[in-house]
């Protein structure tokens, strides 16, 4: 393993990521200031906390909620969430009776603008065929148990739709603004695998 600029092990993925960023950078294919760029702009411009706040405010506006059915790209991008990867977005919404897991069975179809990068666990081959097989399982291997009576819904992402699960507001947050709202909310509710409410274990 090779060492960081700290002292520690990097990991071989990351160790890998370095030793390339490296080479192009010697070779003057990518500026530094521009990867650096980009990296601040998936951590502090893109990623879920734009979608926490997407589902924060279905919750708190039914307005907001009806237009998000209706068209969910065009709500999104109304609170400045817009661009590549997120052109054609459909919402999904958890309820006691249903439940949504969403996957790319093809490749790694995921919605940018409102999740940032897809995780690495999204673009795995035994995700993408569990979630279609054994979405139950899926859940399980997450450490959440839905009731038997619970329909799970299985969304494939594809270059022409990505989807967004709304996941049930949970119980005792009546009194709670959008932003505290919008913390409660995890990425992988909005992917499906943390149904936040109702089935944990």
């Amino acid at each position: 393993m090779a060492d960081d600029h700290h002292g520690g092990e990097l990991d071989e993925m990351t160790a890998r990521t370095k030793a390339l960023e490296e080479q192009l950078v010697a070779r003057g294919l990518v500026d530094p200031a521009a990867l650096d760029r980009i990296v601040e702009r998936y951590e502090h411009e893109i990623g879920p906390h734009n979608g926490a706040r997407v589902v924060a405010r279905s919750w708190l506006d039914p307005e907001f909620r009806a237009w998000l059915e209706r068209d969910a790209t065009a709500a999104v991008a109304s609170m400045g969430y817009a661009g590549r990867q997120g052109e054609h977005l459909v919402a999904v919404w958890n309820t006691d009776q249903v439940h949504n897991l969403v996957v790319c069975t093809l490749c790694s179809c995921y919605p940018w603008p409102v999740l940032g990068l897809p995780p690495v666990w999204y673009k795995s081959p035994a995700y993408r065929a569990k979630a279609v097989r054994d979405p139950r399982g899926v859940l399980a291997d997450f450490g959440h148990t839905l009731p038997d009576h619970t329909q799970i819904r299985v969304w494939d992402s594809t270059a022409e739709v990505r989807y967004l699960v709304i996941p049930e507001r949970p119980a005792g947050t009546d009194g709670l603004g959008e932003e505290e709202l919008a913390a409660l909310v995890t990425r992988d509710s909005m992917i499906g695998t943390d149904p936040l409410t109702g089935g944990g274990s």
